[in-house]
């Protein structure tokens, strides 16, 4: 039971990271900082576009823009912590009943 624990702990923190490096790249684009027509940063945007498109979709359907301003990133952060934290409490409290 260990290993599934660590597996899906290991898993929704990569997601985490995953997110967070999409809007670091996200911003680095809308202001200038990088140059989006170079191949290497098309391929690491379209990579991270890629694997966090699905998961934030759904939100974004749900939760509209604010003024612009795209908030689905941190819902679905905020969201993956909760669901750590929820599964570091249900770990810790099964292994502490046995």
């Amino acid at each position: 039971m260990c290993s599934l624990f660590y597996l899906v702990s290991g898993v929704l923190s990569l997601i985490y990271w995953v997110l967070i490096a999409a809007a670091i790249m996200s911003w680095l684009k809308v202001f200038g900082v990088v140059n989006r027509y170079n191949r290497a940063v098309a391929m690491i945007d379209d990579m991270l576009y890629r694997l966090t498109e699905p998961l934030l979709r759904p939100l974004r359907r749900v939760i509209p823009p604010l003024g612009g301003v795209d908030i689905s990133f941190i819902v679905l952060i905020l969201l993956l912590i909760f669901a750590q934290n929820l599964l570091y409490e249900f770990f810790f409290v099964a292994a502490c009943v046995r």
